[in-house]
């Protein structure tokens, strides 16, 4: 069985770039994908509670997972060699796409392995490392950060209907109702009014 696997951090990412990717991979390989799996967690959770981890556990020997790159399986050193332990140890391949990499069982795919999940972790402590450096010295230099001490967000979860609050107040339905319908308490519809609409 030839298995897709798909994974983002959070839903503002989209998978549809990793699909077309392993999708554009498969045709020139002439490989099908027999089973996609996809989820919208981060790297660093446990693999148990992921998709992934039930998926291991029944991937039986000569199974291909594919995937994008290495960093698609686990956000650090250890959780990424672990699962490549693991699915060397079972005889199952892991495929990626970007580094062209091929996991078998062999000692160049565990140092290749190491090399790559290695690298991973280096690059995103260096870019953690920059982020801080980069906001402490705009932090000396005067700036404020973030939003300002009690500041409202110009955004809210009822930006964007104004028009439709407007029709069914003019119709002369309640906050509640109003509430009810755009799945908000009627607070939040009451000082939405009261801010923006008044």
């Amino acid at each position: 069985m030839i298995y897709g696997y798909i994974r983002v951090s959070t839903d503002k990412q989209t998978v549809e770039n990793q699909r077309y990717e392993l999708n554009q991979f498969c045709q020139r390989s002439t490989l099908v994908v027999d089973k996609w799996i996809e989820e919208t967690i981060s790297g660093s959770k446990d693999l148990q509670e992921r998709k992934l981890g039930k998926l291991l556990k029944k991937m039986k020997r000569s199974d291909i997972l594919i995937c994008s790159e290495l960093s698609r399986l686990g956000r650090n050193l250890l959780m990424i060699m672990g699962i490549l332990n693991e699915c060397m140890n079972r005889d199952i391949q892991v495929w990626t796409i970007k580094d062209n990499y091929r996991l078998g069982s062999d000692i160049n795919s565990k140092v290749l392995a190491f090399a790559f999940g290695l690298s991973a972790e280096i690059e995103r402590n260096l870019i953690s490392q920059r982020t801080k450096e980069a906001l402490a010295r705009k932090k000396a230099e005067g700036v404020i950060l973030g939003r300002p001490v009690g500041r409202k967000s110009l955004k809210t979860k009822l930006t964007g209907h104004e028009k439709k609050i407007q029709e069914l107040l003019e119709k002369n339905v309640s906050y509640s109702a109003i509430g009810r319908i755009l799945g908000v308490h009627r607070l939040t519809v009451s000082s939405f009014v009261k801010e923006r609409l008044n």
